[in-house]
């Protein structure tokens, strides 16, 4: 789209949000249906955002939610966030309720039955058919980080013995009620998946040619318990838009579409970040930031600050042993937040770079050895120049002795060697013993490193100014 187009559309868009505020008050609820009905569903649901957000509002919102047209009310609900379903849930009829989750698709109505209370789920199963509410049960029970909690049934499947024409007029059939319709799955009559076929092969094939002569056995799929994060990886391999999903038996039970995999992503995403700064979700929720309450927020983060708290305590024992000497070099102690901080921050950078690797499949862990002398090469390159830019800074600008010139920068070269060492090593270590090397690299190289940056430095100190 041209930046220009956008950037009108982002005007226009305020200016509706700032109009329909201003109706709001006045309760022009036609005008804003209106207002809103100029936009397609996603931005309406953004909207619907804004207005969620305010208490005042929220009554009025319900009021013109329930202007919308059927049809536009329910892909509006299904572009919400989770929280700001639950708001229009609180404030719609159970009969609203259930027409709303009957016309969702399927895995979006998995996803917010999933939320809801459990006696207004017991409501929705009761008016729903037999089979679908057997289904239904079904997709609930499974995992929320396994595949079957993501993957939907609506997908269209043919027979092998079917022709072409055939399998055209039945995807006319049903193809509005499927997720996907590029792609179709051939099964045998006891469900097993045996191929896959493009829309584009059926359409370009001839009326008489038998879907088995043109499917494709070589097929990629997951079984209904892999891990998420594993799908999302192949994913990304493969770049498909869409991939099976089955048992244990090899029957086909549903498909996994790309935008459920973005979904996953940023979840997977916003965890591994987290970890990184030492935030641990003991509840395991996905609440955004601002919904999360204060508690809950340092109860995330405290357990790692514990330990990093305790850690700073070893380090400055480790300091107070050395008094006797930082009182009499006391300008020693100017440059150990300047060798503790380059320490910190050479580990982090190698904990980063081996983290990705580590989840990317470039790093394994039989690739310690390579990975240690990789390190090593870096750090005497790094710690060359930073060692050589902070003698020529002692000496000329400081205006200190060579002695100690020669002492921190002695000290900062062993420091980024084994700050670098210690970075690509933690995480292969957090591997190797079944932890996210995302939750527990940081905080442990942070803590280590400061550790050894002092006692490298006192030891460099007494062994080059003999004290």
């Amino acid at each position: 789209m041209n930046k220009d187009i956008m950037l009108r559309h982002d005007e226009a868009f305020e200016e509706s949000l700032e109009k329909i505020f201003e109706w709001f008050d006045d309760k022009m609820y036609f005008k804003i249906k209106a207002e809103l009905l100029k936009y397609n569903e996603a931005d309406i649901a953004e909207m619907f955002e804004e207005f969620l957000e305010d208490e005042d509002l929220r009554s009025r919102t319900i009021v013109v939610y329930r202007l919308l047209p059927k049809d536009v009310s329910v892909d509006v609900f299904s572009y919400l966030p989770s929280d700001d379903q639950l708001k229009i849930v609180e404030g719609i009829t159970d009969d609203e309720l259930t027409y709303i989750i009957q016309e969702l698709d399927f895995d979006d109505k998995i996803d917010i039955l999933e939320e809801l209370p459990a006696n207004l789920v017991d409501k929705i199963l009761e008016a729903a058919p037999k089979a679908e509410r057997k289904l239904i049960n079904t997709f609930l029970n499974y995992p929320d980080d396994c595949a079957g909690s993501i993957m939907t049934p609506d997908y269209i499947s043919l027979m092998k013995e079917w022709t072409v024409r055939q399998a055209l007029d039945y995807i006319r059939e049903v193809g509005m009620d499927s997720e996907t319709i590029y792609t179709c799955y051939v099964k045998d009559g006891g469900r097993k998946l045996l191929g896959i076929v493009s829309l584009r092969n059926l359409v370009i094939a001839d009326d008489n040619v038998r879907i088995m002569d043109i499917m494709h056995t070589d097929y990629v799929c997951v079984n209904v318990y892999d891990d998420q994060e594993e799908v999302s990886e192949e994913f990304k391999k493969y770049g498909f838009l869409a991939m099976p999903v089955v048992d244990r038996e090899h029957r086909l039970v549903g498909i996994i579409t790309v935008d459920d995999i973005l979904d996953v992503i940023e979840v997977e995403n916003t965890e591994d970040i987290e970890r990184m700064a030492g935030i641990i979700d003991l509840e395991q929720t996905d609440e955004e930031y601002l919904d999360k309450s204060v508690l809950k927020h340092a109860r995330n983060r405290l357990p790692w600050l514990l330990f990093m708290m305790c850690m700073a305590m070893v380090t400055g024992a480790i300091i107070s042993s050395f008094e006797d000497m930082l009182s009499a070099v006391i300008v020693l102690v100017s440059y150990m937040p300047l060798l503790m901080g380059t320490g910190g921050n050479t580990g982090a950078q190698a904990s980063t770079l081996i983290i990705r690797g580590l989840s990317l499949g470039e790093v394994e862990l039989e690739d310690a050895g390579r990975v240690v002398w990789k390190e090593i090469r870096i750090s005497l390159c790094v710690g060359l120049v930073l060692s050589s830019v902070n003698f020529l800074k002692i000496l000329l600008i400081d205006r200190q002795p060579f002695s100690i010139a020669l002492t921190v920068c002695l000290a900062m070269l062993v420091i980024v060697l084994f700050a670098k060492v210690i970075g690509g090593m933690v995480p292969m270590l957090a591997e190797k013993i079944g932890v996210d090397p995302a939750l527990m690299a940081n905080p442990v190289i942070a803590s280590s490193t400061d550790m050894i940056s002092v006692l490298v430095y006192f030891c460099m100190a007494k062994l080059i100014l003999g004290i």
